[in-house]
């Protein structure tokens, strides 16, 4: 790890790292699931908070809060391109500290991340915005990415849940509120809540055509090659879209999209249910 990488926030990852320990081998870091959890409020940061920004002519709102934020969808990384450049929080992205890009949280927002295929996980401090694709729901720097093993593919489907503080005023949890947060209880993550964001199904789309016999065809065309899973999404605008899935993981993706170039079709990208 760099020297940039052993900071405030390093220490900050390490602390919560042995709470996170502590909360698996204790009692009394474990709350019902009926307790409500209260997400920390970190102090904002003065820039990367807009009310609503716009990237690729979308509009984003920035959450007003993190509290009860949790959603599943597909995470990647970005690393030695962007090192040194600044992030909308006004740091400097440093690929080896333990950071991630969002679209929506307040900068900054303590997350913790789990790759559902392999169970590890990583907490990470949101301090930019992206990632701007399809389909993608958070953006982690080189090492974080590194220790939930998602290097190698690139990305990784998730689960991403904000960090907070637990109810029960016990000694350990004092201690945890002193040095600025703590973990979430596995008893209270397991429990889906009001507010978490819905899991959004993935698909690979193939191609988009103003006249629906075309995307027929190519339909036709998939399943008789084995792609059962080919259907056509037709929408307002007028486009016919060929989607493939839905997909069990980005290894899935993969896998589908270097097919579909052996039968010489390109461009293949994930989407998301509406």
């Amino acid at each position: 790890m760099s020297e940039a990488g052993h900071g405030w926030i390093g220490r900050l990852v390490c602390i919560a790292l042995a709470l996170l320990s502590s909360a698996c081998a204790s009692n009394q870091l474990q709350a019902p699931p009926s307790q409500a959890v209260s997400v920390i409020e970190a102090p904002r940061s003065e820039r990367g908070n807009p009310p609503f920004y716009e990237v690729f002519g979308k509009r984003y709102h920035v959450l007003g809060s993190g509290q009860g934020y949790r959603e599943r969808g597909i995470a990647s990384w970005y690393g030695r391109d962007f090192h040194g450049q600044p992030t909308s929080g006004g740091e400097r992205y440093d690929m080896y500290a333990m950071t991630a890009a969002h679209k929506t949280l307040p900068i900054p927002t303590w997350v913790e991340v789990k790759n559902l295929s392999n169970g590890k996980r990583v907490i990470v401090k949101v301090n930019d915005r992206g990632p701007f694709v399809a389909g993608r729901i958070i953006d982690l720097s080189y090492t974080a990415a590194e220790q939930i093993d998602m290097i190698g593919a690139g990305t990784a489907r998730v689960e991403v849940r904000a960090l907070g503080t637990p109810p029960a005023a016990t000694p350990a949890s004092t201690q945890a509120a002193e040095r600025g947060f703590s973990i979430i209880s596995e008893a209270v993550a397991d429990v889906p809540s009001p507010t978490d964001q819905p899991f959004r199904q993935l698909y690979i789309q193939v191609g988009a055509f103003s006249e629906r016999g075309n995307a027929a065809d190519l339909t036709d065309r998939l399943k008789q090659h084995g792609f059962a899973d080919s259907f056509v999404v037709s929408s307002p605008d007028a486009l016919h879209r060929v989607r493939i899935g839905p997909l069990a993981s980005a290894e899935h993706f993969d896998r589908v999209n270097n097919d579909l170039k052996s039968l010489g079709v390109e461009g293949g990208h994930v989407v998301t249910e509406n």
